[in-house]
């Protein structure tokens, strides 16, 4: 598999584990609305913040959006990942410069990128994908970067967003589309839990046109020409009487093939569906030849009988595109539309209600800015992802309960999303957005989130609420000891995400030195807020009383604490095997 290479690269391919652990720290003031729905908005440095996240969120979240710079060579840098190289330094303590004027920024943009998916990806469920926004600058620097972290075999694909406004400064090809870039951690796995389907945008109104229509059989109606004719040279309704007539499911039929004719919205795909059958239902024809090149089974040639003529129809050259069995069953549900003699070859019959979802194509075409939307909430931002988009592919990817995180969340387009859809389907999704700008994200991501849940410009507002969150001190000092400033609850999230590489399920409040159960191993932690308090009766000593005392567990019990008076064989009745904080701790 082709990899990139670019000066500095050596440095950052490890980095973000050399990335110290963070503490968070959540301002009540700054948060809104309900506290507990799981949504957090973290301001800080988005490579400190993800390494401080990890602990909580590993391996937990389905859909990571982001919308990372563009390397245009227009925007001032913002992101230092001090990573002590020589190389590295030469190439972030510069400016970026314009195309052409400073070829570093390439070195400078991999070098950004490069640790952060790398810690994304350690979020990412197993089923979960990622979607990067990006253009032309770096789309191609992007799929490799995003083939050697996650795979070539877990490429979704991408999409070309056509925005409908070529770029007119161009001085070459004018670009007027951009990139979604889509990989999934383990695509076999993602495509078990998720199907790539979006909802037909015009379906369900093409449905109840059909309803309404078919509803209006054997009521009086004016042939269109005479209509026309009435209407033009302005008759009075005793000359219209004798016109009229009734409908049948015929003359609904031809008012319904012309609606679907007038609306200037409806995809090819969905005006294929322009026809009523007697039951109500609209309803397309479709091919039923054998779709591939060479030919079908022998079975796959049996013809269908006409069921007026009772003599054969043709078959398609290479066959029916199904088995036999299948061929009775489409039969006996009416799915097969016959036409006037046998010699007109049958189609299937697809009713519109039963295919309201479509695959998800690789061009979407969305050219409307969200300029009037942030005048109505009277908030200002550069560049946003646009939300009807945005909402669109929140609600393909993800279901109720999925955390969807943003961690280049700018003005809060994806948390708006993520609350939208919620209340759309009455979904629990949870949103973890970073934003590194804190005039941004105090004054434009935070407000737009909370204009979303309570309301703006007459608008009802969507509920929920989120926690405001600013980077801590380190999890370690210097040393490599536990900080001073850290609390049980800090200290308990990192033992197990060390002891067993995933989330604490719940967090702890201190009650209680049982953190969690994992794979029938029950995890402990004894701190009584002094790390380094050695004395027998402190709390953080593991005793014969401190393990008679732990809440009973029947396999492997796993104890982190400052000190053990236990021996070994006392350790193997107590089936305990003993952790001294800290260097048992990881710290990268």
């Amino acid at each position: 598999m082709p990899t990139l290479d670019w000066i500095g690269k050596a440095a950052v391919v490890d980095h973000h584990r050399k990335v110290p652990y963070r503490l968070l720290r959540c301002d009540r003031e700054l948060s809104t609305g309900n506290a507990d729905a799981g949504n957090l908005l973290v301001q800080g440095d988005n490579l400190l913040a993800l390494k401080a996240l990890l602990p909580y969120y590993a391996g937990k979240v389905k859909c990571i959006y982001i919308d990372p710079p563009y390397n245009t060579g227009n925007e001032n840098w913002v992101y230092n990942d001090n990573v002590n190289s020589p190389e590295i330094r030469k190439w972030l303590n510069q400016v970026v410069g314009k195309e052409g004027e400073d070829l570093s920024r390439h070195d400078k943009w991999l070098c950004m990128m490069y640790p952060r998916l790398a810690l994304l990806k350690e979020f990412l469920a197993d089923d979960g994908v990622i979607l990067c926004h990006i253009d032309e600058h770096s789309l191609h620097y992007l799929l490799i970067l995003l083939e050697e972290l996650f795979g070539r075999s877990n490429i979704l694909g991408h999409i070309v967003w056509d925005k409908r406004n070529p770029k007119g400064d161009a001085q070459g090809i004018s670009y007027q589309h951009e990139s979604l870039v889509l990989f999934a951690r383990e695509k076999e796995k993602f495509l078990n839990s998720s199907k790539l389907m979006r909802r037909k945008a015009n379906a369900e109104r093409i449905v109840q046109k059909g309803k309404e229509l078919f509803e209006k059989i054997g009521t009086d109606y004016i042939p269109d020409d005479q209509a026309k004719c009435i209407k033009k040279y302005k008759l009075s309704k005793e000359i219209v009487v004798p016109w009229q007539r009734k409908r049948t499911l015929e003359s609904i039929n031809v008012e319904f093939a012309q609606w679907i004719k007038e609306q200037r919205d409806i995809s090819q795909g969905e005006a294929a569906y322009r026809m009523i059958d007697d039951n109500g239902d609209v309803f397309r024809l479709v091919s039923m030849a054998w779709p591939n090149k060479k030919t079908a089974p022998d079975e796959y040639f049996i013809p269908l009988i006409h069921p007026k003529t009772k003599k054969p129809c043709p078959v398609p050259v290479r066959g029916w595109r199904n088995p036999p069995d299948t061929m009775k069953l489409l039969l006996e549900r009416n799915e097969i539309i016959f036409g006037d003699d046998e010699s007109i070859q049958p189609q299937r019959k697809y009713l519109l209600r039963k295919n309201l979802f479509e695959n998800m194509p690789s061009l979407f075409s969305y050219g409307a800015s969200d300029d009037a939307l942030f005048r109505i909430m009277e908030l200002s931002f550069e560049n946003p992802k646009p939300y009807q988009f945005c909402l669109q592919l929140i609600g393909i990817l993800t279901q109720d309960n999925d955390i969807i995180r943003d961690s280049f969340a700018g003005s809060g387009t994806t948390a708006h999303a993520v609350l939208a859809q919620n209340a759309a389907d009455g979904g629990n999704r949870r949103f973890i957005l970073v934003e590194m700008d804190e005039n941004i994200c105090r004054n434009v991501t935070a407000q737009r989130v909370r204009k979303a849940i309570y309301g703006y410009n007459n608008t009802s507002g969507l509920g929920g609420g989120f926690r405001y969150c600013k980077l801590g001190g380190e999890l370690f000092d210097a040393m490599g000891n536990v900080s001073g400033e850290v609390r049980f609850s800090d200290l308990a999230a990192h033992v197990y995400f060390t002891e067993t590489g995933s989330p604490l399920p719940k967090r702890s409040t201190g009650k209680s030195p049982l953190l969690g159960v994992y794979r029938d191993r029950a995890v402990y932690l004894l701190y009584n807020g002094i790390l380094g308090d050695r004395r027998v009766d402190g709390g953080n000593v593991l005793t014969h009383e401190i393990a008679l005392a732990l809440p009973p567990h029947n396999g492997m019990r796993v104890v982190y604490g400052e000190a053990c008076r236990l021996g070994k064989k006392s350790l193997e009745r107590y089936n305990i095997v003993f952790r001294q904080i800290p260097y048992a701790l990881k710290v990268d």
